[in-house]
């Protein structure tokens, strides 16, 4: 709750040169605008600013997390497949095994699983479960995050409330010799807490919506990876007498398409 503005409202006989005063400024330190702060804003503004110490430690968690498993790494998955179906199995393994992509470990599990002869279905439910573990740990500590992002800006209007009742209360008590510019100092000390909770809020969104874009594109490389393991690559055109098989096809389904007509 404000404390300034209720002073200057128990006291409004105070001239504008006494009575308490709260600046923030470029010319002053950063220590002594912090004490401004929670001095103006009350314990509101301190409970927003340790969320803000709390969002900014995960995100650097999450941050060398991510950067740990090397997701933006598509290369090596990209080059082990292509080996894959090249023909290569071996060297597509140690491609995948040599990093540390999630994508590029589901698909060395799943070349593992089929050097050693085991069923389709089995070997896309062992990648699976990998895949949704990967998951998980990469979304640990989202939801105090989605919290903060919530809660700071209802915070601030909180404590916007709570000074503006105080302030009203003291205008109250002090009747006619209230100065309007001593409830208008009240007013926007009042309103600091709600700025601080959206300058709260406003980052904390942004950085949670980059995470989960993050790991959205990590889940659709790792499906489309495993279905590619398993699938044949119609992107590639067939030569020789399979090319001319495939001729055969269309022109006899064409002629089939015309007899129809």
């Amino acid at each position: 709750m404000p404390e300034v503005g209720a002073e200057r409202l128990k006291h409004p006989e105070l001239q504008p040169s006494d009575e308490p005063s709260v600046s923030f400024g470029l010319d002053r330190g950063w220590s002594e605008n912090l004490v401004d702060l929670l001095q103006a804003g009350g314990p509101v503004v301190a409970l927003l600013l340790i969320m803000s110490v709390v969002a900014l430690a995960i995100l650097l968690v999450k941050l060398w997390q991510f950067r740990t498993a090397r997701l933006g790494e598509t290369g090596p998955a990209t080059t082990a497949l292509a080996l894959l179906r090249a023909g290569q199995p071996g060297a597509a393994l140690a491609r995948a095994e040599g990093s540390d992509n999630p994508v590029a470990q589901a698909l060395a599990q799943a070349l593992r699983g089929r050097a050693r002869g085991l069923p389709e279905d089995k070997v896309r439910e062992e990648v699976l479960c990998f895949g949704r573990d990967v998951q998980e740990a990469l979304r640990t500590w989202f939801r105090p995050l989605e919290v903060i992002a919530t809660l700071a800006p209802l915070l601030g209007l909180f404590g916007t409330v709570l000074g503006m009742i105080e302030a009203f209360r003291q205008l109250e008590q002090a009747g006619s010799r209230v100065d309007p510019a001593i409830l208008s100092g009240g007013i926007w000390e009042a309103l600091l807490t709600t700025a601080v909770g959206l300058g709260v809020a406003i980052p904390v969104v942004v950085a949670l919506n980059w995470l989960e874009r993050k790991v959205e594109r990590l889940v659709h490389d790792l499906d489309s990876t495993v279905a590619r393991i398993f699938t044949v690559d119609l992107s590639a055109k067939p030569a020789g007498p399979a090319r001319e098989e495939e001729s055969d096809v269309w022109r006899g389904h064409s002629a089939a398409v015309a007899a129809g007509d």
